[in-house]
């Protein structure tokens, strides 16, 4: 192994893009990169839920049902220096101002996209850790200013909520109900008779999925394709 490759730093990167499923870069600039990384992240998870309104008799508590769980945080503190002192997080951007960094900040992550009509969509990248994401709240506290004003240093403490698109959920999620849409990957083994059956509880509706993945032979079936299961409802209709 070459030696420069045993020192290579790994940089907590952020990247702009027009949609969810971050296959089309947003306008310039589209990417940052910290010159020196945060010293701690912290990620937020929760689940909620709201309890039954009517507690049995002869019990000592109700019983939580799940709502939801809402989507995960991402926040940590960067350092945008002006000065040149390099203890600092600072981000680098071709030794602009303080303000024009801030700027700069605000366009790639936090202003409207003029042609998506909304905040940018996220990818945080950091070694082994990524991140689909957008950006929650941005908080500045300037530190340091030039004998006329200008600030010379500033933190800025950013949250990110994580965002995924919708045939990204579906597959992690993976739910097991009649009433919504399942992506499957099919494995070696797989029938389309029994995947309407797991997913439907008959086999029968076999035909109508074939027909709506436009499958021109159902019974080959091959491991690694993809198939859709649309809501009943909405299979009936097709």
């Amino acid at each position: 192994m070459a030696l420069p490759g045993l020192f290579k730093l790994e940089k907590l990167t952020i990247e702009a893009f027009e949609d969810a499923e971050r296959s089309t870069k947003a306008e310039r600039p589209n990417r940052m990169t910290v010159m020196f990384n945060p010293t701690s992240f912290q990620e937020k998870h929760a689940n909620t839920y709201q309890p039954q309104r009517v507690q049995a008799l002869n019990s000592s508590d109700k019983a939580s049902n799940y709502l939801y769980s809402p989507p995960g945080e991402l926040s940590f503190t960067l350092v945008l220096d002006g000065t040149g002192v390099s203890d600092y997080g600072a981000v680098s951007l071709g030794g602009d101002s303080v303000r024009t960094m801030i700027d700069t900040l605000k366009k790639l992550c936090f202003n409207m996209n003029g042609d998506s009509h909304e905040p940018n969509f996220l990818k945080l990248s950091w070694g082994p850790f990524k991140w689909g994401c957008r950006l929650s709240t941005l908080d500045i506290t300037y530190k340091l200013f030039d004998r006329s004003g200008e600030p010379l240093r500033a933190e800025l403490a950013v949250a990110f909520l994580k965002d995924k698109d919708a045939k990204t959920i579906l597959l992690e999620e993976n739910k097991k109900s009649a009433d919504l849409t399942h992506v499957r990957t099919v494995k070696s083994g797989d029938t389309l008779p029994l995947l309407c059956k797991e997913i439907y509880g008959s086999a029968g509706y076999y035909l109508r999925v074939a027909a709506d993945n436009g499958l021109d032979d159902f019974r080959n079936l091959t491991p690694g394709q993809k198939l859709r299961f649309r809501p009943l409802d909405a299979l009936s209709g097709s």
